[in-house]
């Protein structure tokens, strides 16, 4: 069910889905709105959650909180009618909409361009549209593989064992529980994070992979935050890691698409993320799953210590060190295209 149902519904309404023409640049104030409403959920969701740690609530608190959050799911839809609304008081006020395509002037760009533009040859090709097999014969393709394998296969293997995690170090079936729920808020939000703030350094000139190594040294002191043990390493040390999580499946594909171009995006973008399973199946199973094994009581197969996962995380937090040294030199590599493409995208928004 979990597998077909989002499937499911994708394909059911996908015919809902139209394109609407914009008169001018509203559109961004409710995507905006959009965001805001998502982070408020997510916000209000995780005090819920911290707020049911520290004792039961009573039943009309219970039905409070839940009406609270029907009321918040539906603040999206709301957004939506009055984006609506305000398009169409727009178009009938307008006595006519011309539809005619705009006519596009070429020029020819001045020699000291077209020399900037040569120059980049040794780096990558700048803007060039690669397919899978262009892709695969680049050595920043299998730096982004390598990157995924480690850096998010190493976050992967956590989020399979926090249950275990969690049971060794003496939490709650509950604490466990609401452990896992916040993990995927954070994760959440690091993605929504991600996007915004590598959008801010780009406009400053700098290359997205930055932020992917810094967000895999921050992936390396939450692996060592856990496999130290001290009391409260199971709230700190997820949060970490759920946060990079999530900025770096956020990062991946803008990342692929601006250095192998849009064109074959999604093919070369997949083969990518396919090697994030492969490090989860084999950080997971035949290092934490292995170590475990060794650790815990013969008897019921129980593990209960610091001991327990020590070893497993700081051979994972020495897998994401490799990811973040392939990432730091995916970053001085791409340096030098980066502010290319930004100086270009400049010009082009300047004309």
């Amino acid at each position: 069910m979990l597998a077909c149902l989002p499937a499911t519904i994708s394909v059911l309404f996908m015919y809902l889905v139209r394109i609407y023409q914009v008169q001018d640049c509203d559109y961004r104030k409710h995507l905006d709105d959009f965001s805001v409403v998502t982070v408020i959920i997510v916000v209000y969701l995780m005090f819920i959650i911290i707020l049911q740690n520290f004792g039961s609530l009573p039943y009309w608190a219970r039905v409070f909180a839940f009406v609270v959050l029907m009321v918040l799911l539906a603040l999206p839809f709301g957004i939506a009618v009055k984006a609506h609304w305000e398009d169409s008081r727009i178009f009938s006020q307008a006595p006519s909409i011309e539809t005619a395509a705009p006519s596009i002037e070429y020029h020819e760009l001045p020699r000291e361009e077209v020399q900037v533009q040569d120059t980049l040859g040794d780096v990558l090709p700048l803007e060039q549209e690669m397919n899978l097999l262009q892709a695969m014969c680049t050595v920043e393709f299998w730096m982004l593989f390598v990157t995924m394998i480690a850096g998010l296969g190493s976050g992967l293997s956590m989020i399979n064992n926090m249950s275990q995690i969690g049971e060794s170090l003496g939490y709650s079936a509950i604490e466990i529980g609401n452990m896992v729920s916040l993990w995927s808020m954070w994760n959440f939000l690091g993605r929504f994070a991600g996007g915004r703030v590598s959008d801010y350094i780009m406009q400053r000139g700098w290359p997205r992979p930055l932020l992917l190594t810094v967000t895999l040294g921050f992936t390396i002191l939450g692996h060592l935050i856990i496999a130290s043990g001290f009391p409260g390493n199971f709230y700190l040390g997820p949060v970490l890691v759920g946060i990079c999580y999530g900025t770096n499946w956020s990062l991946m594909p803008t990342i692929t698409s601006e250095i192998f171009g849009v064109k074959h995006m999604g093919t070369i973008f997949n083969t990518i993320a396919a090697s994030s399973p492969l490090g989860s199946y084999i950080l997971s199973v035949r290092v934490v799953g292995y170590i475990y094994d060794k650790e815990a009581n013969k008897e019921d197969n129980s593990c209960f210590g610091i001991h327990c996962f020590m070893l497993s995380f700081l051979i994972l937090a020495g897998v994401t060190f490799l990811a973040f040294l392939v990432s730091l030199a995916l970053y001085f590599r791409t340096r030098r295209f980066y502010k290319l493409v930004v100086l270009n995208r400049l010009k082009h928004y300047a004309r």
